[in-house]
């Protein structure tokens, strides 16, 4: 059994026909995923990282939304550019992103 110690979640609009459109989808989510995904790989953290894309969390006003787990914590009107940080800060320096934070 798989288990991380964190478990990143973003929202990339999923529908369950498995379309993607929405405003977080429209907004580039899927590059944030990519991003998660190379930063996960080149920091040798697959074992410790989880990345999930998911459909519609319900703020989209907010979006894209990235919520990290096991703390809960939720991110709003995240770009590609910010996944760095959030890997620095939070991923592997235990702080949360508080600019992000919703």
């Amino acid at each position: 059994m798989v288990n991380p110690k964190y478990h990143i979640f973003v929202c990339t609009s999923c529908r369950t026909n498995g379309k993607q459109q929405g405003f977080c989808y429209s907004k580039k989510s899927v590059d944030i995923v990519n991003t998660f995904m190379e930063e996960i790989d080149s920091r040798d953290l697959t074992g410790e990282v989880m990345m999930t894309n998911t459909g519609c969390f319900g703020i989209c006003s907010q979006g894209p939304i990235v919520v990290v787990y096991p703390e809960g914590v939720w991110y709003g009107a995240v770009t590609p550019d910010d996944v760095e940080e959030i890997m620095d800060k939070h991923i592997e320096g235990g702080e949360i992103v508080t600019r992000l934070q919703i």
